[in-house]
């Protein structure tokens, strides 16, 4: 059994396909909003709803995260979601028990993604599941309701308002807590951070990338050293 002092972490987990602006907005939000002590960026090895697998090598993807997330604070780089060597799919609920078998007990794990990918939570596996092995925090795009954000959730699960009083409120960071109940009464908090317009998209960036008419303008939504890397690299031509 993990031991040492409890820790408050997140998963943050994805294709990172390149990592860009949007994925550090979103981390740094959740980070003060939750007083997170580390959010580990995990690139993916194999997504089960992306057969055709990312652009660029998980390799390069890897590389490029760390230099993302360099010289910022409580973000680091985790490798749990490396591909496995029998070529199956990462699942993201058998992630997080590994991740949790390896804090300290009464560490608070979180699961900290997008509002893209919470629209397709729940063709996930075993996804009602997953907010009862780490809390859910998901950046909302403004002006999502309560019925929009139940609509996106896997069946079975049921939200409701929840506890206003959320660590949230004294970072300045604008976050809503609610409250999921599965079908045997288990309750699990859900956090949203409503606050951030983030439209950015990797596969905008790539297409962008590719035509040569709008590389600079893709290059103004990604990290400088994630720039020079992808071009010192010759990625997503």
């Amino acid at each position: 059994m993990a031991d040492g002092e409890p820790q408050r972490v997140a998963f943050f987990g994805g294709s990172f396909d390149p990592p860009h602006l949007g994925h550090l907005a979103v981390a740094r939000a959740a980070r003060d909003a939750l007083r997170l002590r580390t959010v580990l960026f995990a690139p993916v090895g194999v997504q089960p709803l992306k057969p055709h697998g990312p652009s660029a090598s998980f390799e390069d993807r890897l590389r490029m995260t760390e230099l993302a997330v360099k010289g910022e604070a409580g973000f680091e780089i985790s490798q749990i979601d490396a591909p496995d060597p029998s070529g199956q799919p990462n699942y993201t609920l058998e992630t997080l028990h590994r991740i949790r078998a390896r804090l300290p007990v009464r560490s608070r794990l979180f699961c900290l993604m997008g509002a893209d990918s919470l629209l397709t939570l729940h063709h996930w596996r075993r996804a009602a599941e997953i907010p009862f092995a780490a809390t859910l925090v998901v950046a909302s795009r403004p002006g999502q309701s309560l019925q929009d954000l139940q609509q996106a959730l896997p069946d079975g699960l049921i939200l409701a308002d929840g506890d206003s009083s959320a660590p949230g409120a004294t970072s300045g960071i604008q976050m809503r807590t609610y409250t999921l109940t599965n079908s045997t009464g288990e309750r699990a908090n859900f956090h949203v951070l409503p606050g951030l317009d983030v439209e950015i998209s990797a596969s905008e960036i790539r297409e962008q990338l590719r035509d040569s008419t709008e590389p600079a303008t893709a290059r103004r939504l990604l990290p400088s050293a994630v720039t020079r890397y992808i071009r010192e690299h010759g990625l997503y031509r």
